[in-house]
């Protein structure tokens, strides 16, 4: 329950979001009409419809990119023909003639008219244009849903986040019952506010058809709107659980029952380990992820040090994205990162749903009686993960567990990062979950568009040149000459790229219009110049004096790129 208040709550703060501001003049066209019968369908088909395509884009198949185009386009005609009657009632007379001698009821009510069914279906227009900020917590379910695939609570959970937007919506529109009466005084008449809601109406469908929505007033958000979302969030949690484990008194919990390996698609580096009576070390990783590049090391050299006294690691391989699906890839990976445990596959993200993961990396650890008593969640705190490793391998009755060695050998992209210094976020480059993106194009959705770069980029901006396509999860490279840029503040660049054709692609690498030199990454030379020849993560500069705020940017002279997420450390 107190994740759909949460998601209620999410909604009904949408209102303070200047994002809003085109829905707004759609919501207060009806105004002047009895709530229960105008507004109130309005916004509950508003809701609705939200919530289905929202559901349909957490999906992320081609079938909903489809439906949810051409029902914009669909929507975009139909309110600026509804905009058109309100501007010119001439023409409203005229148009709706024909459709009253048929007796079209739904057509008489869009001129104007009290009815129910016209305002529903006004509703489920506006739905469908209706993108509001991406706030912490519609971004969480929309990544929930995502990642653990679509259900009746991810449905569930977008119509409560719907329906909060339209309870503040609705008290909005009581309240403008009151705004519209006192312009219909000060414009002498109802006919003059009309016409100046119809405009408004124009204007909000042409702000939504150019991206001008997005591209403009989702920056200048306020952050006081997005902090206390955040702490709503944080309140009353998608996911109570600590990042580690607790001890008490220095003893392991009992975190629950071993959710199983069922699910797994196929197992690599070996068969499936007997696991009676051993301690388990589960790893959830997907090999294009930093974090989990970086913390492989750590894994192998608990195998390599524990597996005699009885303990089994298992790494379970979780795709984010599409490619990471293919077995050949993941198994040039293991070989590439010196994997030597077994790795399970699991595709369909069945292992993942039942841990109720969230988190690449996350380690949990299992006990020789089966129970759960450990786990941990992203990169770091390896020596209290391996003092958890220990105590189980003592509690499972292990002798002479060797003295912790010096660790794993560190270098090239599996140095730790410096987080303390890391300024630039995660920054994905497909349409789905994309955020600073700042060529005046906007962001597009599956059609090819010529892309042009500002001449200066603010803090963790970044944008494209050239001619790309922008899909849910990558932005991908049309002719030669396309280029990437970000202004990115941190000691490492990491970007996943892949080719589209599987043949190599040229690229450079320039550091405020430089070559990096010394700064070059481990898959970058000093002149800059880097091959493209799988989907993997490459990292493309390495600062050797700590962190830095750089313009960097990557120059494709060859077409087909697949550019998906910076990461940085």
């Amino acid at each position: 329950m107190l994740l759909f208040l949460l998601a209620y709550l999410g909604g009904v703060l949408t209102i303070l979001s200047p994002c809003i501001l085109p829905v707004l003049p759609f919501v207060f066209a009806r105004a002047d009409r009895p709530f229960l019968t105008n507004g109130l369908p309005l916004l509950a088909g508003m809701a609705i419809t939200f919530s289905l395509i929202a559901g349909l884009a957490a999906a992320g198949g081609e079938l909903a990119i489809t439906v949810n185009s051409v029902g914009r386009i669909v929507a975009m005609v139909m309110l600026a023909f509804f905009a058109m009657l309100l501007i010119f009632p001439s023409v409203s007379d005229r148009v709706m003639a024909p459709f009253a001698r048929l007796g079209d009821k739904l057509a008489q009510r869009a001129e104007g008219k009290e009815g129910l069914g016209s305002s529903l279906l006004l509703g489920v227009a506006t739905g469908l244009l209706w993108a509001p900020c991406a706030g912490p917590i519609l971004g969480l379910i929309l990544t929930g849903a995502a990642l653990s695939g679509a259900s009746a609570t991810t449905a569930l959970l977008l119509l409560a986040y719907g329906l909060g937007a339209a309870t503040s919506l609705a008290i909005a529109l009581l309240a403008g019952g009151k705004v519209f009466n006192a312009m219909k005084r000060s414009m002498s008449g109802g006919q003059n506010v009309k016409r100046f809601l119809g405009v408004l109406i124009l204007v909000g469908v042409a702000a939504i058809a150019t991206g001008f929505d997005t591209r403009v007033l989702a920056r200048i958000s306020g952050p006081q709107t997005a902090s206390f979302e955040q702490g709503l969030a944080n309140a009353l949690g998608l996911d109570n659980r600590d990042l580690t484990t607790k001890t008490a008194g220095g003893m392991l919990p009992d975190e629950g029952p071993w959710p199983g390996l069922d699910g797994g698609t196929r197992w690599l580096n070996g068969k499936a380990p007997d696991l009676e009576g051993k301690v388990v070390l589960i790893d959830f990783w997907t090999y294009s992820c930093i974090n989990c590049i970086r913390a492989v090391p750590f894994v192998q050299d608990w195998h390599e040090k524990y597996a005699d006294d009885g303990l089994v690691i298992i790494g379970v391989h979780s795709p984010e994205f599409a490619f990471e699906k293919d077995i050949g890839n993941v198994e040039q990976a293991i070989a590439d990162y010196g994997i030597t445990y077994p790795v399970l596959v699991d595709n369909d993200k069945n292992v993942w749903r039942a841990f109720e993961n969230r988190y690449w990396p996350a380690h949990y650890l299992r006990d020789a009686q089966g129970r759960l008593r450990y786990h941990h969640f992203g990169e770091g705190k390896y020596e209290i993960t391996e003092s958890a490793i220990r105590a189980l391998l003592a509690e499972a009755g292990a002798a002479g567990i060797i003295a912790d060695s010096d660790g794993p050998d560190l270098t090239g992209n599996r140095v730790q990062a410096d987080f303390a210094n890391v300024y630039s976020p995660e920054t994905y480059l497909g349409w789905g979950r994309t955020e600073n993106f700042v060529s005046p194009q906007g962001v597009t959705r599956g059609t090819a568009t010529r892309f042009t770069a500002p001449a200066t980029l603010e803090r963790n901006q970044w944008a494209l040149s050239g001619t790309w396509t922008m899909t849910r999860e990558h932005s991908r490279s049309e002719t030669p000459g396309g280029a990437i840029a970000m202004n990115i503040r941190a000691r490492d660049v990491n970007l996943v790229l892949g080719s589209r054709a599987g043949q190599p692609i040229r690229a450079r690498v320039t550091l405020d219009g430089k070559p990096p030199g010394k700064d070059a990454g481990v898959d970058v030379a000093p002149d800059g110049t880097v091959t493209i020849d799988s989907h993997r993560l490459y990292q493309l500069v390495r600062h050797q004096n700590g962190e830095q705020i750089r313009q960097f940017r990557i120059e494709f002279f060859d077409p087909g790129v697949e550019a998906y997420a910076f990461t940085f450390g």
